[in-house]
């Protein structure tokens, strides 16, 4: 029973997690496809789940393909100072409180609840109440 159902719990879960995961990125594409796998299939579907999410949200990011290089032309043309950060500048990377500009991200790239900032001359995508990086335009 468990070997019949495998196949059709991945390809249940494929289709979440390209739903799920998409404009996620890696990490929260990976977490959140194995919360839902875990809530459909249990363990194995957690498994299943997370590396489905991550593989998906790795592919599309938060900006996806298409407008990754239309948001980093945008954030170009608009001359923003740049911040200077001391450490890596990754996904998760939480910027310091004081002497970082944020900006409102154009309804164009659809990104509710997220602003942009410069740091290192990097568009970087950043949830405000937090100040984490969420995605680092390269």
């Amino acid at each position: 029973m468990t070997s019949r159902f495998l196949p059709l719990a991945a390809a249940f879960l494929l289709g979440l997690g390209i739903t799920a995961a998409e404009a996620q990125g890696t990490a929260r594409g990976a977490q959140d496809g194995a919360t839902r796998g875990e809530a459909i299939a249990g363990p194995v579907g957690a498994v299943v789940g997370s590396a489905i999410g991550a593989a998906v949200g790795t592919a599309n990011s938060l900006l996806g393909i298409d407008r990754r290089e239309r948001f980093r032309i945008y954030a170009a043309g608009e001359h923003r100072p740049s911040f200077r950060y001391a450490g890596p500048l990754q996904v998760g990377t939480v910027l310091p409180p004081d002497g970082v500009v944020y900006y409102d991200v154009p309804p164009e790239f659809a990104l509710k609840g997220l602003n942009y900032t410069i740091v290192n001359d990097h568009p970087v995508l950043v949830e405000p109440g937090t100040r984490r990086v969420v995605e680092v335009i390269d």
